[in-house]
């Protein structure tokens, strides 16, 4: 009965999208799925409206109210430049915002339709001549004094998915009340008829190049090291924009810091949303890195480089001490960018008192043993680069932003961006090796000493993916089960701390007692901390069909001859815990 109900609904609501102010295209598709004796494709395109997660919106291209296409994309757009139009009506001036785009299917389409829309309604658009990495529009915005923004990009997911990113006047993606509000405009919008698609082009303005050099300029500045660099100028660096938006940036980047050979993979280097030379083009996945590695073997080169289809992830592969090469992990990046930049400031004497860093919730522990052991300050923070960007704002003017970033390979080496942004850190990776090298060292002779100094981690991450409706049932199943039937030991050491971010609660378990935890918002993420220092964060993904569990287990390490017996305990005690929590 209940199947019988939920088809009627979304029979009924996809009807409405055979009404003549649809185009024959998306009339079609529409038909064909009212007409198809399997009735699943329907279902997942209309049983809900897509909603914006921590990414924004986020979809699968296609006809339906739960794809991306020009009518959720255009009502996003209406709901946000009536928001705006509301928000900033005392500004005194017209209000500008930037659109830009990344090199997936559609995304020029899409970027010209919210153009289109945000022109319409009275609203200056600074557009981008073509592709751009997403965190050169957080830039423009600020650049440009802009109230908004708009960047059309799905960042790293499959070829099928397209989405939506929107950003305020400091350049960062909305948060509360913003977001909020913005659905609300959004849900306002009750026919296609409402939405403004004719464009208005004096209110459009086209930028690109001088963007760029100011970009490149700014970036250019967080250099730490130019006398090391002009010593290990030919440090051999394998770069690919995995058929993305870096294409163009971060070799200028990375020649602009100094850096003379850069190595291509030309394969790779094409513009192409369907990325025909691998299955994901996620740099946190080895296969997406395989050509890369295969080119760096060929070269002998020192390190590998790789940036996401929209330039803001990066993906870093380095020598290992038997000549191969071996992929950092995105806590390591971490912890990379964090030690160099803290310790290099402090050899340059500036390091004040009044520095700090940033980390999300579910990133390595160790970066925060880095962090006190140095003296900088170090903020948590909910995973999503907006809320980095929120301590940033939070902070401006009282302290100096080093850097931040998250475990899922992205980092944000400067204050002047507030998304993450491959650009800078892979022209800073770069200097880092180059600076290691100078040394006599290797990237992983870095990492070992670091591990040493301040403690053995390892971390995993593992995605359970479930499609669709009864996917998403069963992910928040399995949260109220891990809320409500917390462990009490995990591979056999006992959890003595527990915290809810969606009850914003720490519970000492040892004790009872609970304390409130200091955070912008709520989250729908747990965490377990076990006596031995090993620790596990849950929470559903907010852009994709995922549950996401992070793992971090701890152990110690005096020598760097150890690092291999580290590393073959902690591989067997992840195991252990992905099987007590249900991830093999």
């Amino acid at each position: 009965m209940k199947d019988e109900q939920l088809l009627k609904e979304v029979t009924e609501k996809a009807t409405k999208w055979l009404a003549p102010e649809y185009d024959a295209e998306t009339r079609a598709e529409v038909q064909a799925m009212l007409d198809a004796d399997d009735k699943t494709q329907l279902i997942e395109s209309f049983y809900k409206d897509l909603e914006f997660g921590t990414g924004g919106l986020r979809g699968i291209m296609g006809a339906g109210s739960n794809r991306m296409n020009i009518y959720t994309v255009g009502s996003a757009t209406q709901g946000l430049a009536n928001y705006l139009n509301v928000a900033f009506k005392d500004l005194g001036r017209q209000i500008s915002v930037v659109v830009g785009h990344d090199v997936r299917n559609n995304s020029r389409k899409f970027a010209e339709i919210v153009a289109a829309i945000f022109s319409a309604n009275g609203i200056k658009v600074y557009l981008w001549d073509s592709f751009r990495p997403t965190p050169e529009t957080s830039f423009a915005i600020r650049e440009l004094k802009c109230q908004s923004g708009v960047n059309i990009t799905a960042s790293h997911n499959p070829k099928e998915y397209n989405g939506y990113k929107a950003y305020w006047d400091d350049g960062a993606q909305v948060i509360a009340p913003h977001d909020v509000n913005i659905i609300d405009y959004v849900n306002r919008i009750k026919s296609v008829s409402e939405i403004k698609f004719e464009a208005v082009p004096e209110n459009i303005e086209i930028i690109g190049k001088e963007l760029d050099e100011k970009f490149l300029a700014r970036i250019k500045t967080l250099s730490l090291s130019p006398d090391v660099i002009a010593r290990q100028h030919d440090l051999k660096i394998v770069y690919t924009p995995i058929h993305g938006t870096g294409r163009e940036l971060v070799p200028q980047s990375l020649k602009n810091y100094g850096f003379t050979n850069i190595i291509h993979v030309p394969e790779q280097d094409i513009p192409d949303g369907n990325f025909p030379t691998v299955d994901s083009p996620n740099p946190e996945n080895a296969p997406a890195m395989a050509m890369a590695v295969e080119k760096a073997k060929e070269t002998d080169a020192d390190i590998i480089m790789a940036s996401d289809p929209d330039a803001d992830r990066i993906g870093v592969v380095i020598r290992d001490d038997k000549g191969g090469y071996v992929p950092v992990n995105g806590n390591q990046i971490q912890f990379i960018f964090n030690n160099y930049l803290i310790q290099r400031n402090k050899e340059l004497g500036r390091l004040t008192g009044n520095e700090y860093i940033v980390k999300t919730i579910v990133t390595t522990e160790l970066i925060k043993d880095i962090a006190d052991a140095q003296g900088v300050k170090m903020y948590d923070c909910f995973t999503g680069f907006k809320w980095i960007a929120t301590v940033i704002r939070e902070n401006e003017g009282k302290a100096r932003y080093l850097g931040g970033g998250e475990e899922s390979f992205g980092y944000l080496a400067a204050d002047f961006i507030r998304d993450k942004d491959s650009v800078s850190a892979i022209s800073l990776m770069a200097e880092i090796c180059a600076w290691a090298k100078d040394q006599g060292k290797t990237m992983l002779d870095m990492i070992k000493e670091t591990y040493v100094k301040y403690g053995y981690s390892k971390e995993q991450g593992i995605s359970l993916v479930r499609q669709g409706k009864s996917g998403a049932e069963e992910i928040a199943a399995l949260m109220v089960k891990f809320r409500e039937n917390p462990p009490a030991a995990i591979a056999g050491s006992p959890v003595v701390i527990l915290k809810d971010f969606l009850k914003l609660e720490q519970t000492d378990l040892r004790t009872g007692e609970k304390t409130k935890l200091e955070m912008p918002a709520t989250s729908n993420v747990l965490q377990y901390f076990c006596a031995d220092g090993t620790k596990v964060s849950v929470r559903p993904s907010g852009t994709e069909p995922k549950i996401k569990f992070y793992i971090e287990v701890k152990d110690k390490m005096t020598s760097p001859e150890q690092f291999d017996d580290c590393e073959a305990r902690a591989t067997a005690k992840l195991a252990v815990i992905r099987k007590e929590f249900g991830c093999d």
